[in-house]
Order: C-alpha cells, then sequence, then structure tokens
C-alpha cells in the first residue's frame, strides 16, 4: 500500500512539473520573434561586411588607374628624352653640313661677293644720290666680314642699313646681317635680318640666298617644317640660283 502511494507521489511529481512549464511554454510565442530579430540582425551584419569588399574594389581600381598614369607619365619623358635627342641632332647636322657646303660654295670669304656687291653700287646709284659714300661705306663693313673680324662687321652693317635704307645694297647689307649673327649663334637676330630681306626687298638678288640661309636657321632652332618649306621654296621658285643647288643638298642630307 505504501509502495503504491510513493508510485503515485512518483508520477504526481512528474506531472506537476509539467503541468506548470507546459502553460509557460505556450505562452514563449516571444522566442520565435527573438529568433527571427537575431536572424535579422545577422543579414544586417553579412551587408554590413560586404560593404568593405565593395570598397577594396573600388580602392583597387583607384590603384590600377594610378599605376596607368604613371607609366603614361614615363612614356610622356621618354618621348620629350628623344625629341630633345632629335633637335639637337637636327642642329649638330645642320653646323656640319653648312661648314661644307659653305667652304663649298666659297662661303663669306669669296672675295667675287665683294667685287659683285660694288658693281651693283656703280650700275645703280642709290636714291638719295649718295652712291660713292654708299659704296664705301659698305665696302668698309665687309672687308671685316673677309678679315672674320665679325663684331666689328655687325656694327658696321648696323650703321650702314640705317644710314642708307634706300639703296640697291641695303638688302646685301641685311643678308649679311644674317650671316654674321648666325655665326655668333645669334639666331633669332640672324632670322630677322634674313626676313627683312624676304620682305622687304623681294627683288634682291639675295633673296634665294636669305631664303636659304633663313631655311638652315630654321633648322638651327629645331623647326624642321618650317626648315623645309623655306628650302623647298628655294629649289622651287629660284631654280637656277646656286642657292637651290644647296637647299636641294640641305633638303636630300637632313631633312
Amino acid at each position: 500500500m505504501q509502495h503504491g502511494l510513493k508510485r503515485l507521489c512518483g508520477a504526481g511529481a512528474l506531472v506537476l512539473p509539467l503541468s506548470v512549464w507546459l502553460p509557460a511554454l505556450a505562452q514563449q510565442g516571444p522566442v520565435v520573434e527573438d529568433l527571427r530579430d537575431e536572424a535579422g540582425s545577422f543579414l544586417d551584419q553579412t551587408e554590413v561586411r560586404e560593404a568593405p569588399s565593395g570598397n577594396l574594389v573600388i580602392f583597387n581600381q583607384v590603384q590600377q588607374h594610378e599605376e596607368e598614369i604613371r607609366q603614361l607619365r614615363g612614356q610622356v619623358e621618354e618621348l620629350r628624352h628623344q625629341l630633345e635627342q632629335l633637335r639637337n641632332q637636327t642642329r649638330q647636322q645642320y653646323m656640319d653640313l653648312d661648314e661644307r657646303l659653305m667652304a663649298e660654295d666659297a662661303g663669306m670669304e669669296s672675295p667675287e661677293v665683294d667685287e659683285q656687291a660694288a658693281r651693283q653700287v656703280v650700275e645703280t646709284p642709290s636714291p638719295s644720290g649718295t652712291s660713292e659714300d654708299a659704296q664705301a661705306a659698305y665696302q668698309a663693313a665687309f672687308a671685316h666680314v673677309q678679315s672674320r673680324e665679325f663684331e666689328e662687321a655687325i656694327r658696321a652693317f648696323e650703321t650702314f642699313v640705317d644710314e642708307y635704307p634706300d639703296t640697291r645694297l641695303t638688302a646685301n647689307g641685311y643678308y649679311w646681317l644674317g650671316e654674321l649673327h648666325s655665326a655668333e649663334a645669334n639666331l633669332e637676330e640672324a632670322e630677322a635680318a634674313f626676313q627683312r630681306v624676304i620682305d622687304d626687298f623681294p627683288d634682291s638678288s639675295k633673296l634665294p640666298d636669305a631664303l636659304y640661309k633663313l631655311g638652315l636657321v630654321k633648322a638651327r632652332q629645331g623647326e624642321p617644317e618650317e626648315s623645309r618649306a623655306l628650302l623647298e621654296r628655294v629649289r622651287d621658285d629660284h631654280p637656277d640660283s646656286s642657292a637651290a643647288g644647296l637647299a636641294d643638298d640641305f633638303l636630300r642630307q637632313s631633312l
């Protein structure tokens, strides 16, 4: 009998907790909601973790662009270096070739040029009626050229073109100023003097020579297109001049 009661009490003890806890479990619907919230927070965390990966892609793209820019800058510097080498090579070719051509053509030391200039003065007096004075001034300036006293010759020819701006030898004076400045590597002054012959004295016998010499100056200044245009103009417009042959030689050997 007592054993029966013990079993009954034991069974009751098992039933009582269940009867107490089952209603409580039934009321724990929020447990599911908490899990849903946790699941939502997990998704949010996943999205947050994915964001840095997107920034990493952008960062890598920026790095790649910066590398491409560095490579392009390096190529630009290399091209600049090659261009400067080409310009230096062109200038050196000009100096070597011009010295040889001037030697073949007798150059600035030719006495025939002096005699021809003197004949021009005698045959065509200056409009101001001072042909003898103009001739004497020109001869004195040219004497410095023959002596290779270039600085003195420059001053003498500058005085000549100022005092005799409208004689038949004025173009010759500007031409020799161009030659002298070119010999002294004063390229801008040489360009201006040769251009003065071309612009102001289109009928001068020195026009082909001025075109040719200006073409050489342009080559020395690193302007090959302008040089070619001037040398081709000499060759095409003045084919019978000695300057045309020199221009053709320079075009074939240098440009």
